[in-house]
């Protein structure tokens, strides 16, 4: 998690910290990235931070940076990240596209009609799919990815036009996981969904044409099955 451990947004699902960073940002943390990645020879690479709204460009800049000196240290490492939204920065979005991260992703996170009371008031979801769309229009060649957390109170017909939703603007890799509620001061859980539920979801997305759909009650953004998939799709690309 790059920028911090203090979120400048205060989502009722999220354990982590809200306050106010200051601006503060570590100007080594893009090398101190490369470095640990060279070091532990890893060949797949997970960047995501705190959303940094005190920052002009949301901290778009210091995801490029870290992208590169990924790139430039270990050029076979692939690098999905995980952005916050920029306030719908186009201008920010497009630093980070330009870094060529191979996945880009971002969390639409609920249905539509919950957005409002599990998200943060400046985050909205009309606001998270121009976000993905926009990094389509900006290099149709970047794989996208988002996640949908369920058991918060949506119905199986709002997960399903939430997918809808993500496949009209291109998303091409899905998580749906179930929340689980971090502390007592957060959201609480609606419903346990039955696997039997994931397993139809998982379903119904792969017939929309998501290339992939890890869907499962342990499912996670940053998931290793999904992982796995996404690192042979994207050597077959570059071996094809």
């Amino acid at each position: 998690m790059l920028m911090g451990s203090v979120c400048t947004r205060g989502c009722r699902f999220c354990a982590v910290t809200s306050g106010h960073p200051k601006g503060y940002l570590d100007p080594l943390e893009p090398w101190k990235v490369a470095q640990v990645v060279s070091e532990w020879g890893l060949d797949y690479i997970v960047l995501t931070s705190v959303a940094r709204d005190d920052l002009p460009d949301g901290g778009a800049e210091h995801f490029a940076k870290t992208i590169r000196a990924i790139k430039q240290k270990t050029p076979r490492t692939l690098v999905e990240v995980l952005i916050p939204d920029f306030r719908g920065d186009i201008n920010a979005l497009k630093r980070v596209v330009d870094a060529h991260p191979d996945v880009i992703d971002h969390n639409i996170e609920t249905v539509e009609r919950l957005t409002p009371r599990v998200r943060d008031r400046r985050a909205s979801y009309r606001q998270s799919l121009a976000v993905l769309e926009n990094v389509k229009k900006l290099d149709p060649t970047r794989y996208t990815k988002s996640s949908i957390m369920v058991g918060l109170g949506e119905t199986d017909e709002e997960v399903v036009q939430t997918m809808r939703d993500l496949r009209a603007v291109g998303v091409d890799i899905l998580t749906i996981g179930q929340y689980l509620r971090p502390s007592p001061r957060h959201l609480e859980v609606v419903e346990y969904v039955h696997p039997d539920k994931f397993a139809q979801w998982k379903e119904i997305g792969e017939a929309l044409g998501f290339r992939y759909v890890a869907s499962g009650p342990l499912v996670r953004s940053s998931y290793r099955a999904g992982e796995f998939f996404v690192k042979s799709l994207l050597r077959e690309s570059v071996e094809g």
